[in-house]
């Protein structure tokens, strides 16, 4: 889809100070990176969310900015340039770039209504209703799940069925079937001995695979609150879908939430791991919580080779040091450690609390956890791991 940003005829002063709604930008510049993503360059979410500030700061009616603001925040490598220069160019016009031309962005407002279930909005093929909905749903995938209103909230639960998380992978002890690889010499021996001795076909065989275990530890603390709901929400997907998925809250204690969030209804779920969690928005002991997971589960095989992702702030009641120790003694248990922090994804954001700096040493992946959008790239580390 081309989107037309060729100069028109100069309008008059009044309509020349009308910037266009912010939605529109928001789809405009979202459109744009989502296609990038489609050609094949890495565009993350937090590239997505660092070329909003640019775009911003250069302002949207300065073409050449904006190229610039897209090129420097949404590329890696200069292989990804020739494929930027294209989608930009098809994107936003094929008029070339004067160096510090201004052009007016004309984009028509979209609805930023709550979203609704989706049935008869639409209308008979009422195709600008259908866009606007889409890029309500993109919008919303990258707000601050914190943020978000009653209505916009219900919405995004809705949006939790659409993830599709996968679990990582480690080679098993048993081999099976391949095409190429290590010589089968039973199976080829067999084969053999069917033909009476004649050569036959050579057999191969590699090592299988099996789902690594994942495990879920949840702040759900006073300052991780606003968040717990969606986490939960996420943990209850990865439940439903993935095998060997273990859940736990911690906040003063450490609670295993695996059984309830097996529930099929996710609002039942939700309901039936908030009876079990006894110290809901209350303080938090993260290393004595996860202390408390390694000594009673974490040796006993739960965490040995299994991916563990931490959601938490890292806002810590007690030292340091204790966490720092128990991340060590997870990292050493573990096959990976990721630590989802929701405040990673917002702009300017240092991991500078003490409870966070003690931990990154053990910690190998460091990700957001703020939106459906994190979600979706921390499903894709997990599933990587």
């Amino acid at each position: 889809m081309t989107r037309d940003l060729t100069p028109a005829a100069r309008p008059a002063p009044a309509a020349a100070t009308q910037p266009p709604t912010e939605p529109a930008v928001d789809e405009l510049l979202l459109g744009f990176a989502r296609a990038l993503r489609a050609a094949g360059v890495n565009v993350t979410a937090d590239r997505e969310r660092t070329f909003l500030v640019a775009a911003a700061t250069v302002g949207m009616g300065e073409r050449t900015g904006v190229y610039w603001a897209g090129r420097s925040t949404l590329t890696s490598t200069p292989a990804d340039f020739p494929a930027y220069h294209e989608i930009f160019e098809r994107w936003f016009g094929g008029e070339s770039i004067p160096q510090g031309r201004r052009v007016d962005i004309q984009r028509p407002p979209v609805s930023q209504a709550p979203l609704g279930d989706g049935e008869g909005e639409a209308g008979d093929g009422d195709a600008d209703t259908i866009q606007a909905k889409a890029s309500a749903q993109e919008v919303l995938r990258h707000r601050d799940v914190a943020s978000l209103s009653a209505a916009d909230r219900a919405a995004a639960a809705r949006l939790f069925a659409g993830l599709d998380p996968r679990s990582p992978l480690r080679r098993a002890r048993r081999h099976v079937r391949a095409s190429s690889g290590t010589v089968d010499g039973p199976a080829t021996l067999r084969e053999q001995l069917r033909r009476m001795g004649e050569p036959g076909r050579i057999h191969h065989r590699r090592r299988g695979t099996r789902p690594r275990r994942i495990v879920l530890l949840i702040d759900v603390s006073g300052s991780m609150s606003p968040y717990a709901d969606s986490l939960l929400r996420l943990a209850h997907v990865f439940v439903r879908t993935v095998p060997h998925v273990e859940v736990f809250t911690m906040g003063t204690r450490l609670t295993h939430v695996t059984r309830a969030l097996t529930e099929r209804d996710p609002d039942r779920a939700l309901a039936a791991a908030g009876r079990v969690v006894p110290d809901w928005s209350g303080g938090t002991r993260l290393g004595e919580a996860i202390g408390a997971f390694l000594d009673r589960w974490g040796r006993r095989g739960m965490a040995r080779g299994s991916v563990v992702v931490v959601f938490s702030d890292g806002w810590e009641r007690e030292g340091p040091e204790v966490l720092g120790e128990q991340m060590r003694r997870l990292n050493a248990l573990s096959h990976r450690v990721v630590w989802a922090n929701p405040h990673r994804g917002k702009v300017g954001y240092e991991p500078v609390q003490q409870g966070i700096v003690a931990a990154l040493p053990h910690i190998d992946d460091f990700v957001a956890g703020h939106s459906l959008a994190a979600f979706e790239e921390l499903i894709e580390v997990v599933a990587r791991a």
